[in-house]
């Protein structure tokens, strides 16, 4: 009997992957440690603050401002999974913005294990998407955000365009 396999990578699989396989952010800018859970509209992932970071302050903290990185990063690793699941790479993005990001507290503590979640409401053909998203410190809900992104079709045209202009 011949025994055949599924080639589509699982769900588990692709979120179980190490982080640097999944986003193509490198050394001291990868602030996100692993995915927790990925599904088709959301995801969860973990960030450990260093204390001995580029970011730290005198107490070792990371400010609170820095949170919108982690949540373009978690973005970034849900539209990777999605476009990685469909046998496929994603397509580079930009950040756009934010409506309101809050910080509910000026700074995350040292050595907190922070888990940020992005929950995707939008997203068009064209390349725009918006995601809820919010970073907790066990219960406690740290920061919270619409954001709003855009994977250009031609992504380096859409740079150069963006700085001649």
């Amino acid at each position: 009997m011949t025994h055949v396999t599924n080639s589509i990578p699982t769900i588990q699989h692709l979120a179980r992957q190490p982080i640097e396989a999944i986003i193509p952010h490198r050394g001291t800018v990868l602030l996100i440690d692993a995915i927790d859970t990925f599904s088709d509209d959301a995801l969860t992932a973990h960030a450990t603050v260093d204390a001995h970071a580029w970011y730290a302050d005198t107490a070792g903290a990371m400010p609170a401002w820095i949170g919108i990185e982690l949540m373009a990063q978690a973005i970034a690793a849900h539209v990777a999974l999605l476009a990685m699941r469909g046998g496929g790479c994603a397509r580079l993005g930009v950040l756009l913005g934010s409506r309101s990001y809050k910080a509910l507290q000026p700074a995350f503590a040292s050595g907190a294990c922070l888990l940020i979640r992005v929950t995707e409401f939008l997203r068009s053909e064209e390349g725009h998407g918006a995601y809820e998203c919010t970073i907790h410190d066990g219960d406690v809900c740290c920061a919270e955000a619409v954001v709003k992104i855009f994977q250009p079709p031609d992504f380096q045209s859409f740079i150069e365009g963006s700085v001649s202009s």
